[in-house]
């Protein structure tokens, strides 16, 4: 289990089903305790209240379940964690790998859930 202070953590694959059937706009960062995933677990725990139509969350990659993210098409080819996924109406809109800057997350956020 991930120590990052953020309200919710998915821990398996019926998790992530369940979220994304039933959220409109999700937000799934799969990393672990390291230095390029903890800054961008501090910037979604700053985010989310200025983006509470999205569901963000955080998974383990090293859990059975993380292969869901790991294996998407969009993913597979990613060298530096954190897989950072975000989902509109359970489709794929955006996956980004590594560190992020806040500015480089509102703007993906701004972007592809704007409506």
């Amino acid at each position: 289990m991930l120590n990052t202070n953020l309200e919710h953590q998915v821990e398996s694959l019926e998790q992530i089903e369940e979220l994304l059937k039933g959220n409109a706009k999700v937000m799934i960062c799969c990393g672990r305790m390291g230095p390029m995933c903890i800054p961008v677990y501090n910037i979604m725990r700053k985010l989310a209240p200025k983006y509470p139509q999205v569901q963000m969350r955080n998974m383990d990659f090293d859990i059975p379940a993380a292969a869901f993210i790991k294996d998407l098409p969009e993913c597979v080819y990613f060298m530096g964690l954190p897989f950072t996924v975000y989902f509109k109406k359970g489709r794929v809109v955006k996956a980004t790998s590594s560190i992020q800057k806040e500015k480089e997350i509102t703007d993906i956020l701004d972007e592809v859930f704007k409506d």
